[in-house]
């Protein structure tokens, strides 16, 4: 199932992001450059099931590699030190970072030949877009 979510997507668009950026606590300066990054997703999946994930930008690179539904310690592009699971729910790559008593989930699903990526945070969501690379 995670196979559908595998190659390399280009950032499209993306709706919401500073005020995401704001509620899980991101910096004025980090917010700027974050604003102005469209970073391209990797993914992969290896023979035994450890998929990872790269987010490439010109800003910063940063990966995270994982087996679903086995919680892992990840270093969040802005440096959050969160602990992380995640998980495959009704088709959709669920992320669930935990850090300081605070919860944030990102759920990327395929739809239509774009990857959707939704970043909620309390009643705050984002959703950036991304589409396959040839």
């Amino acid at each position: 199932m995670v196979e559908k979510f595998v190659g390399t997507w280009k950032m499209i668009s993306s709706e919401n992001f500073d005020d995401y950026m704001k509620a899980i606590g991101v910096g004025f300066a980090t917010r700027q450059v974050g604003n102005r990054t469209k970073p391209n997703l990797v993914v992969t999946v290896d023979e035994q099931g450890i998929v990872c994930m790269k987010s490439q930008s010109t800003f910063k690179t940063t990966e995270i590699k994982f087996k679903l539904n086995e919680p892992f310690e990840e270093t969040t592009a802005d440096d959050r030190k969160t602990r992380t699971v995640v998980t495959l729910e009704n088709g959709k790559l669920v992320q669930k970072q935990s850090w300081d008593g605070k919860e944030t989930n990102i759920e990327r699903e395929v739809s239509d030949g774009k990857l959707i990526a939704k970043c909620i945070m309390g009643d705050v969501i984002a959703v950036r877009m991304y589409v396959k690379e040839a």
